[in-house]
């Protein structure tokens, strides 16, 4: 079924004359005009940025994701496509009132007016796979009421499945097959996506990143637990300026360079210190109080990292900043990032050559697209492998350093982040690190003290027991070994048994032939 997605989506895409963006490479002009020919009753009175973002809408949530990172790229697009792609943050064409009373309804049992005596029909904010709208509850608290869009689950459904395809298809033909991982890319994606379609999973993630930041450097809202279903969520209404409103919040008296010096601590203490952070960070997810603290909304899509990524990241960063590309090289060789055989002193001179423009340059001054595309050669000729459970963290990544930009371009990230992850990295690995360590498995100590002694004797005798079962065990895979290559040695002489056995039959019928 998801084939005929496929179909659809191409006949989507040359619907609204997506075509143009390709229209400058030379050998794609006779299918063109083959295209032209076929769709000749189609309007392109619209500017092309434009039909991109409609088509991009009309194809529904996978694609409007996709287009919304795109939007945070203005260093890499034209101003009128990111300008178009922008809307697709929180302006998508909202679905009809009734079918979010009926959904509410259904969800909770109940007429709406008895859960939200106050309820605006009018949505505040639509995106691809739900829209948003203000309300109160009875005892007068101002809430934000998410619902989900209706039959949503069945359309991202056919996109993954068709996404899953694509990647066999890619996996099973391409020599980068094995280094991209391109199956376990999709399934990571598909994981968070249908986290989306769940709306008590994003309560939950709300909740969790609320306890995480209970110093109040980053506002989250409040849950109300009673409000929430699977398709409802209910929380605390938030008042604030979308970040992308640079301008307002100068005119507020808002301290932009501020901002963006606290956006890069809070996405790095989330990161490096929870490893649990906020995945789907474009402007559209992220406000400003009028105090200058940053508001999160839309948990949906959340990361996660172990404590091992956490440190291989921590170390690769640091060695960054400080130009140590030797310990970026050995880092990336003890991950298993790249294979073991890596030569370190090549991978250390690529580094090198990729880092080195661009250190001590603002950001308006870092050519990311090269960038992007030096280390894309090099992760190519090195083998470097794809890791999956990285790749949220990748493009979130990409949000960052895009809000950076806009915020300020002359912000310079790596003097920014550098005493942070040297404060992270010296409670990892120093005094910190070992008394964290203590205070975490003391109870456990405490507990198996009395125990130690028997175990420490049982775990003795079984070694003794292991050591003296050694040559026995050793004679037995001998003989096994032994049994094995026989076995090997007579199907081979049967074969050439039947061979000559063949050989025979052959030479006879044709002597019998020549008589």
């Amino acid at each position: 079924m998801h084939y005929f997605r496929l179909v659809y989506i191409i006949f989507i895409t040359l619907r609204f004359g997506l075509d143009d963006f390709i229209h400058e490479h030379a050998p794609l002009k006779p299918l063109r005009k083959l295209i032209q020919l076929l769709f000749f009753w189609r309007s392109k009175q619209q500017a092309p940025s434009v039909r991109l973002r409609l088509a991009l809408e009309k194809l529904g949530p996978i694609f409007v994701k996709f287009g919304q990172v795109l939007s945070t790229r203005r260093d890499l697009l034209p101003q009128d496509v990111a300008d178009e792609l922008a809307k697709l943050q929180d302006q998508v064409p909202p679905f009809a009132f009734d079918a979010v009373q009926a959904s509410i309804e259904a969800a909770f049992g109940a007429y709406l007016h008895t859960i939200f005596p106050v309820f605006e029909q009018t949505p505040v904010a639509s995106a691809s796979v739900a829209q948003v709208h203000f309300a109160e509850l009875a005892d007068g608290k101002h809430v934000a009421v998410k619902v989900l869009r209706p039959n949503i689950g069945a359309l991202i459904g056919q996109d993954l499945a068709l996404l899953k395809s694509l990647a066999w298809l890619l996996q099973a033909v391409s020599s980068e097959g094995k280094r991209l991982k391109p199956l376990e890319i999709v399934s990571e994606f598909a994981r968070h996506t249908q986290h989306e379609l769940d709306l008590t999973l994003e309560a939950a993630n709300c909740s969790q990143l609320a306890r995480n930041f209970q110093d109040k450097r980053l506002l989250i809202p409040e849950v109300y637990w009673d409000y929430c279903r699977k398709e409802v969520m209910t929380m605390q209404r938030m008042h604030g300026t979308p970040v992308s409103q640079i301008d307002v919040l100068r005119n507020q008296g808002v301290d932009i360079t501020k901002l963006a010096h606290d956006g890069v601590e809070i996405f790095f203490t989330q990161v490096f210190r929870d490893g649990f952070f906020h995945a789907d960070m474009h402007p559209g997810n992220i406000q400003v109080a009028d105090d200058g603290r940053y508001i999160a909304l839309d948990f949906g899509i959340m990361g996660t990292l172990s404590d091992t990524d956490k440190y291989y990241l921590a170390r690769n960063f640091l060695a960054f900043f400080n130009r140590d590309y030797r310990d970026v090289a050995v880092a990336h060789i003890e991950s298993g990032w790249v294979p073991a055989d890596t030569n370190a002193d090549e991978l250390e001179i690529n580094i090198r050559a990729i880092c080195e423009p661009i250190f001590d340059k603002p950001l308006k001054d870092i050519s990311f697209g090269r960038t992007l595309l030096s280390l894309f050669q090099m992760s190519r000729r090195f083998g470097v492998v794809i890791q999956p459970q990285l790749v949220m963290l990748q493009k979130t990544l990409l949000n960052i350093e895009g809000l950076g930009r806009d915020l300020d371009p002359n912000i310079d990230l790596w003097q920014t982040a550098k005493p942070f992850l040297k404060r992270w990295m010296s409670e990892q690995v120093g005094w910190r690190s070992v008394a964290k360590s203590l205070k975490k498995e003391l109870p456990f100590i405490i507990k198996n003290a009395p125990q130690m002694p028997r175990l420490v004797h049982q775990f003795l005798t079984q070694q003794t027991h292991a050591e003296q079962e050694a040559p026995l065990r050793q004679a037995i895979d001998e003989l096994i070994t032994a049994q094995q290559k026989q076995a090997r040695w007579q199907k081979k002489l049967a074969l050439a048994v039947v061979l000559l056995v063949l050989l025979q039959l052959v030479s006879l019928c044709i002597m019998m032939f020549l008589n």
